[in-house]
């Protein structure tokens, strides 16, 4: 993928000051970005804490929504085509308290890629599942905090 990290967090606190500021409030970043793999950290601050020390369920919603779907605008962008997306559904587990700044990271860069080339060739939304792993490395190394699974939704579209 041609987007450079820079310009990805760049693109992203755009579209979360000019569609959903409550993404920005929450200050993620994109720190792994390729073909394949989409990692977001989120802080663990005021700003996303719940009364219990840990990262508060929203924003985890907030962290596995971008790292489920920001690879769809991307690809989309770097292949010249219009996607539209939306999540269906979400299903969440909650493993253990995130009590640091915490990872989502998705593995699902294939999936996005055929979702695009099916919708592309029949014309239709295509929904399927993809997975997020959060982690808080900090603390706790690679053992996930939580995952989850969201049934993305893409219509793409050739730029006329």
């Amino acid at each position: 993928m041609a987007m450079s990290l820079g310009k990805a967090n760049w693109g992203l606190k755009f579209f979360a000051w000019r569609y959903i500021p409550l993404i920005g409030f929450c200050k993620p970043k994109i720190i792994r970005m390729d073909s394949n793999t989409l990692e977001v950290t989120m802080p663990h601050s005021w700003r996303t804490k719940n009364h219990l020390g840990s990262i508060y369920f929203g924003a985890l919603a907030i962290g596995a929504d971008l790292a489920g779907a920001f690879l769809v605008f991307s690809k989309a962008k770097a292949r010249g085509v219009n996607a539209n997306f939306a999540f269906k559904d979400v299903q969440g587990r909650f493993l253990k308290r995130p009590e640091a700044t915490v990872h989502f990271t998705s593995h699902d860069g294939a999936v996005i890629d055929a979702m695009i080339d099916e919708s592309l060739a029949s014309g239709e939304r295509i929904n399927k599942p993809v997975s997020v792993v959060v982690t808080c490395p900090n603390l706790h190394g690679d053992e996930p905090m939580a995952t989850f699974t969201l049934t993305l939704s893409v219509k793409a579209k050739a730029k006329k």
